[in-house]
């Protein structure tokens, strides 16, 4: 009995699928998709694409650029290293520490970002500029920072290797600044982090110190040293001291 129950459902659907079909696909248009190249006779149309094509490119890079032309770079290193110092492993969070950064470079990019809002963004949008002047406008303020941010040997390097001769800061490529700048910022970040590192580990080598000549060998120094550099960095004002300096190293 089972086994005709199971033999006449399947006939039945069989039956459904196949005379459903045809009904369905009479129904259901689907649409077809052309590619091709056509001749345009607008050029303002070819334009507007070109101008959306270098829109989303722009907001592609747009992380990158962000790291690399502004003071996120320094701040978030600087910030990372705090963090290995004390040796709270992920505390702060990590997202914290981004958000944090995103922040302070907000702070610290706000005249530069004024700046170029007033001088390219604001006419490109009024159409009192084209697009090619905006860039131009727009890239001043951010050479300005970065050569402030930038070391005269690591920029020498970079134009020297790239062939060119500039005689004033405007003539300088911003191929060869971002890179010169960004190992500025690297050697820079380092040195804050070397000397945020010295307290903390100077108060490592006291309690490993204490703990050997106390016999206690198996007990890790980290682990009893953790609460004292915590106490420390909140006696001192640690967060207000760092931050404090992390600003201050971006006014020259």
């Amino acid at each position: 009995m089972t086994r005709k129950f199971f033999f006449l459902l399947l006939i039945l659907t069989t039956t459904l699928v196949w005379g459903g079909t045809v009904p369905f696909a009479e129904a259901v248009s689907l649409p077809s998709i052309q590619l091709g190249m056509d001749d345009v006779e607008d050029p303002e149309k070819v334009s507007s694409a070109l101008q959306i094509l270098f829109l989303l490119t722009i907001l592609t890079l747009a992380p990158s650029i962000l790291i690399l032309t502004t003071s996120f770079a320094r701040i978030i290193i600087v910030l990372s290293f705090l963090r290995q110092a004390m040796g709270t492993q992920q505390t702060p969070p990590t997202q914290i520490l981004i958000g944090l950064g995103l922040f302070l470079t907000l702070f610290v990019m706000g005249p530069t970002w004024t700046e170029i809002n007033d001088k390219a963004l604001q006419p490109y949008l009024n159409e009192e500029i084209s697009q090619t002047d905006a860039l131009k406008q727009a890239e001043m303020p951010l050479k300005t920072f970065m050569l402030k941010q930038t070391r005269e040997k690591d920029l020498s390097l970079f134009i020297e290797i790239s062939g060119e001769n500039p005689t004033t800061n405007e003539e300088i490529d911003i191929r060869s600044l971002i890179p010169a700048f960004i190992i500025s910022e690297l050697k820079t970040a380092f040195q804050i982090g070397f000397l945020i590192y010295i307290p903390f580990l100077i108060l490592d080598m006291v309690v490993a110190s204490i703990l050997l000549s106390m016999g206690m060998m198996m007990l890790p120094p980290v682990l009893i040293s953790l609460p004292f550099k915590l106490m420390l960095f909140v006696m001192v004002d640690g967060w207000y001291l760092t931050v404090g300096s992390l600003m201050r190293s971006f006014g020259g």
